[in-house]
């Protein structure tokens, strides 16, 4: 078997989509007499900085000689790759191996492209010495990664990706939003950030200029063909159902507010410090304790109604929060909210009058001036909290690919999915 991995084809300005160039990679394949065994559709670190949205890398398994893949995957990727753009550096790896035989180092190399920033000279000794074909530049890094992805990960979801013809890129898409909603609302949970309900988004219908005309994200393949057979649009170019680590949780790691670095994920445990506060732009910033160390979180402002879940958090509630860190504070994917603060320490009230009493002096409590009743400190007083423990994450138009929907299951903690 062979193993054919693609990646940095596409520009954030200028369009296209390695997803797209794996499928004419695929279709050269088929057309050359190879069957396509599999499509592994790989989310690599979304903290990577010269990344499209996405940061996706491709691989597909097939049982064509290795030379004519690499040559078929070659030409297609100098063919369609945006290189206009000089932030687009396309690679090509081929290796002779199925996605269950490759070895220890290949897929400890995809696993720590999800968690960490790895360099093209690294790539490039490992490709030699393994006798791996390659072709291109940094590119080659996530289409290793994309290599090893079969035997690095064990949590798998599928999308059901819908292509429009090239020359209507960059025009309006054209997808009916009633049929969208509708298969959306039937298929849910097993197919899930389709829409966003609240938001009244077609989530599922990328911006950007490139040929995908919509992408449906499920759990297994059988849902996300049924959705996306039941949604109405412009034609459709081809169609192409992946294997992918989207929806996950693939990029987080367990940290400590100590121990985080920049451009790596993390779940970090920790009660709240600072209180929730609105700053400019409308994003919402908080820190955490953990032990000495502190770790500012922020939900920004295109997280929408998460915010309001962020405010609600007091000093004291002890959570779990998950993110990229990037300046050494964390961007809030999720959170869990483990204990809360049921109690706060308040000025006493005079029982006589119903004033609230006054200072009496440095460690003499508190005194009603007119009543001249005293009490020895602050007291506690029931805070009516609005927010229940359990997992809180963003909404779909929010979410990271890479993110796993609350609705997906498997949290230690009772959850509350946003539709």
């Amino acid at each position: 078997m062979t193993l054919v991995g693609l990646d940095d084809t596409d520009s954030r300005e200028h369009g296209m989509c390695t997803t797209y160039v794996a499928a004419r990679v695929a279709d050269a394949i088929e057309a050359a007499g190879g069957t396509v065994e599999r499509r592994l559709l790989i989310r690599l670190n979304p903290a990577v900085e010269y990344k499209t949205r996405g940061n996706a890398a491709l691989c597909i398994e097939t049982d064509l000689d290795p030379d004519r893949a690499f040559a078929l995957a070659v030409a297609a990727v100098d063919r369609l790759a945006e290189t206009d753009d000089p932030r687009t550096d396309p690679g090509v790896v081929v290796a002779d191996a199925t996605g269950g035989s490759v070895p220890d180092a290949v897929a400890d190399f995809a696993r720590r492209a999800l968690h960490e920033k790895l360099g093209v000279d690294e790539t490039r000794a490992l490709l030699d010495r393994l006798g791996y074909r390659h072709h291109g530049g940094r590119g080659r890094i996530g289409a290793l990664a994309a290599v090893g992805a079969d035997r690095a990960f064990d949590d798998w979801t599928y999308e059901r990706i819908a292509y429009r013809d090239l020359e209507r890129c960059g025009t309006p898409r054209d997808v009916d939003r009633e049929s969208a909603f509708a298969a959306a609302e039937a298929a849910y949970p097993d197919a899930w950030d389709t829409v966003d309900r609240v938001e009244d988004e077609l989530v599922c219908v990328p911006a950007a200029p490139g040929p995908i005309l919509y992408g449906i994200r499920g759990d297994d393949p059988a849902t996300v063909r049924a959705v996306a057979a039941n949604i109405e649009s412009e034609p459709v170019a081809r169609a192409v159902t992946y294997r992918t680590n989207q929806g996950t949780d693939a990029h987080l790691r367990p940290g400590t507010a100590a121990s985080v670095e920049d451009g790596r994920a993390y779940r970090v445990d920790g009660v709240v410090d600072d209180a929730p506060e609105t700053r400019a732009g409308g994003h919402v910033h908080l820190s955490i304790r953990d032990g000495d160390a502190t770790l500012p979180c922020v939900a920004f402002e295109p997280t929408k109604r998460f915010r309001d879940r962020v405010r609600r958090l007091r000093p004291g509630d002890r959570v779990t929060v998950c993110g990229e860190v990037g300046n050494g504070t964390l961007k809030l994917e999720k959170f869990a909210l483990r204990e809360l603060v049921r109690t706060e320490r308040v000025v006493p009230t005079c029982p006589d009058c119903g004033r609230s009493m006054e200072s009496a002096g440095r460690e003499q409590g508190y005194r009603c001036r007119d009543c001249g009743t005293t009490a020895p400190g602050r007291v506690e007083r029931p805070l009516d909290r609005t927010l229940d423990p359990g997992w809180y994450e963003v909404p779909p138009c929010a979410r990271r690919h890479v993110a796993k929907p609350l609705v997906r299951g498997g949290f230690d903690a009772p959850t509350h999915p946003e539709r």
